[in-house]
């Protein structure tokens, strides 16, 4: 089991580079961050840009994976995006793992003052994405007509670091998003039914859409992709305790995901918790990447 650590890009980098590098020196296999212009009611505060502060992050770190939980089409256009991902595969000497998603509803969706998109529309949207972005990353002189991409003979060399190219892990709960990833994706994430607040039916909810993905591979004609969990989209954080935290990842190794994602402990609001209890957790990785 591959366990992952997410770090809101919410401090400035003079304060947020010691939690990168603690990350790798307690032993997570990946570190991520959000990739959004504002989330939730942390929108007033302080954020800051994805693709930078992985770049930041890769300068601090020599082995921990980094990924971006996950890029969003809201805002990314997959030509420019592509020249983005290149370089920070390049500067992490090919740590990058690329999280992609939909792109959500809320100020994400609404600061660029983009007409909204039924869940249908971002679905179509996303899938171009997914593919436009695919082909960039595997393919030069790249020409694309989509509804919402274009792409004119892009010039993607040198080509990622990774080959055949950087790790898409892709995010999907739907049967369309699910499909897609089944089709492309390296790897698939999950955060199980969103709202949920029961932890056993997010759990039940969790190793159902195991199920559907598993059944989307076949359906695709393959037979593995990794499967990530974001363990903290259930009604109890993860790091609330050391024992909520290995009854966590005991669960998911049990549905056959080969990697989970923990959040940073933070002050207040979303996923408040003591960093005590992750230096605990931290102790414990050896144990529990072993199972």
């Amino acid at each position: 089991m591959r366990i992952g650590i997410v770090i809101l890009p919410e401090e400035r980098w003079s304060s947020a580079r010691h939690r990168w590098r603690l990350a790798e020196e307690y032993g997570f296999d990946h570190a991520w961050t959000y990739d959004h212009l504002g989330w939730r009611d942390l929108v007033d505060g302080p954020w800051f840009d994805a693709v930078a502060t992985l770049t930041a992050a890769a300068t601090v770190t020599e082995t921990i994976r980094l990924g971006t939980f996950v890029a969003s089409p809201n805002f990314r256009h997959p030509v420019h995006f592509a020249r983005e991902v290149l370089a920070v595969d390049d500067v992490s000497d090919g740590r990058l793992l690329l999280g992609v998603g939909a792109g959500g509803i809320g100020f994400d969706a609404e600061v660029l003052g983009a007409a909204p998109l039924t869940p249908r529309e971002r679905v179509d949207r996303f899938t171009e994405f997914v593919e436009l972005l695919g082909r960039l990353l595997t393919e030069d002189h790249v020409s694309y007509a989509g509804a919402y991409y274009r792409a004119v003979d892009a010039r993607t060399l040198p080509g990622p670091v990774q080959q055949p190219r950087t790790p898409l892990i892709v995010a999907a709960n739907g049967p369309r998003s699910l499909a897609l990833a089944a089709r492309h994706g390296d790897g698939w994430v999950t955060t199980g039914a969103q709202g949920a607040d029961d932890e056993q039916a997010w759990w039940r909810s969790v190793r159902e859409a195991g199920e559907r993905f598993g059944a989307a591979l076949e359906r695709a004609g393959r037979t593995h992709a990794d499967r990530y969990l974001n363990l903290d989209s259930s009604p109890v954080y993860s790091l609330s305790s050391p024992q909520a935290f290995e009854d966590a990842v005991g669960r998911a190794r049990e549905l056959g995901f080969t990697d989970v994602m923990v959040h940073w402990p933070r002050a207040t609001s979303w996923y408040a918790g003591d960093e005590k209890v992750l230096e605990t957790v931290a102790q414990m990785l050896p144990r529990l990447h072993e199972g």
